[in-house]
């Protein structure tokens, strides 16, 4: 199929990829023509494991391609797939400003019949706001011209989302006509090698929810965890014991369960929030939604104030090692990140911070932590210990897993250990002479 996928971004890029890699014929728009330039000449807006490689095979095959000029993309394709950022407003809502402009533009200039995909994450409704936003433009025009909105929502995680497109635990197709929805299956249909079970069909406005509701569960399992750890740590027991007692509960399981400094990202902070706001345009306070980004807002600071109660409330004079910067491993995102928060409350009390992080410094430098005084950027991991006066673990980067800890207690000023997702095993690290802080777990 000729595929037009409107929005050069994290997933524009990987769904346009992945579709070119099974051999469809593929064109990814952007308005930004630097980010178009920088593409066509192999360098990436973003970090993704695979997608480097991937992208320059395609375009070397001649079945990828990038540009800005969206006219003339749309009079040969099959199917244009908006993938633009939607964006937290000021109320909590989805920002629907860049979708419904594409919208428009893509009402002004077809030509012929079209399928038009949402893969953006948008709220309820938002289809048929498309829908009457291209009819409005084809009214314009004085055109009839059949066209069909599709709701086809992405379930990507950044670090592994290669293999979660190529390899999917489910494909949601929200579609209110069967040709259309044929049509879908027809381009998902090599994804699914042996079944096309996972391939769910719904209405449009449920594919629409399920991509809020998914991510608005996967929050709620970090934050309830969170905030058991809390609890655990004032009864005096062990949520690390207490994680593995709960998940060999096949109806709980031990994903998205690990205890930690809360999550962050492009999709939960944005969708909880999101999904928040759509109940209440309906007259509904969703209670449950609200305590989960309370939690999550307060987890954020659980290390800082472990670091505070040992150091004291002044940290002039005080250095601190952060290893680890992006939100998670495998990504250089740093979007609502815990290290963010942890980073600039220890600053404003005076602390001097030496971090290190493999991907997403630059993110810090220059766009996250770039007005935030009393940082410095190393080469690696061992560097930022000199002279600090303990380490702050943050992202669990594989390179974290297994340090020299030797090499750790000769460079630090106190062998002082803050681990924000519960990596070490504290027993291993007293019997080195370590003080090591965990989340949801008492100091001893």
């Amino acid at each position: 199929m000729n595929l037009t996928v409107i929005g050069a971004g994290y997933v524009g890029l990987v769904s346009g990829t992945c579709f070119a890699e099974m051999g469809n014929n593929v064109t990814c728009i952007d308005i930004d023509s630097g980010k178009i330039e920088d593409l066509k000449q192999g360098i990436l807006p973003i970090y993704e494991p695979g997608l480097e490689g991937m992208i320059q095979r395609n375009a070397d095959n001649n079945t990828l391609h990038f540009s800005t000029d969206l006219h003339s993309n749309l009079d040969k394709c099959d199917m244009a797939f908006i993938a633009v950022g939607t964006p937290m407003g000021e109320d909590g809502s989805a920002d629907l400003q860049y979708v419904l402009q594409v919208a428009s533009e893509i009402g002004s200039h077809m030509n012929h019949p079209l399928i038009i995909v949402d893969k953006s994450t948008v709220p309820v409704g938002t289809a048929d706001k498309v829908k009457a936003t291209i009819e409005r433009e084809l009214k314009k025009r004085n055109k009839e011209i059949e066209f069909h909105v599709v709701s086809n929502p992405e379930f990507l995680k950044e670090g592994d989302a290669i293999n979660d497109f190529m390899k999917p635990d489910r494909v949601v197709i929200g579609s209110d006509d069967e040709d259309t929805t044929e049509k879908m299956r027809l381009l998902y249909a090599p994804f699914f090698r042996s079944s096309m079970d996972r391939l769910i069909t719904m209405d449009v406005r449920s594919a629409e929810m399920t991509k809020y509701v998914s991510n608005a569960m996967l929050a709620t399992k970090i934050s309830f965890m969170n905030e058991i750890a809390n609890i655990c740590e004032l009864v005096g027991a062990d949520v690390n014991k207490v994680r593995i007692g709960i998940g060999s509960d096949s109806r709980i399981g031990y994903s998205f369960i690990y205890p930690g400094s809360g999550y962050g990202g492009s999709c939960f902070p944005k969708d909880v929030k999101a999904l928040k706001r759509t109940a209440a345009e309906f007259g509904y306070e969703a209670e449950l939604i609200s305590a989960v980004e309370t939690v999550n807002d307060r987890q954020k600071l659980v290390i800082a104030k472990k670091i505070i109660s040992r150091f004291g409330v002044d940290l002039t004079g005080k250095t601190f090692a952060v290893w680890g910067l992006a939100f998670k491993p495998q990504t250089d995102d740093m979007r609502e990140a815990p290290a963010i928060y942890i980073i600039k409350e220890l600053t404003k009390r005076g602390a001097k911070i030496q971090a290190y992080d493999p991907k997403a410094m630059e993110e810090a430098q220059h766009f996250y932590l770039k007005d935030v005084p009393n940082i410095s950027y190393h080469h690696s991991k061992y560097e930022t210990l000199k002279d600090a006066n303990a380490m702050i673990l943050l992202t669990e980067w594989k390179e974290f897993r297994s340090p020299d800890f030797q090499e750790l207690k000769s460079q630090l000023i106190e062998p002082v250990i803050f681990d924000g997702r519960n990596q070490y095993n504290d027993l291993s690290l007293k019997k080195q002479g370590f003080e090591y802080y965990q989340i949801g777990k008492k100091q001893i």
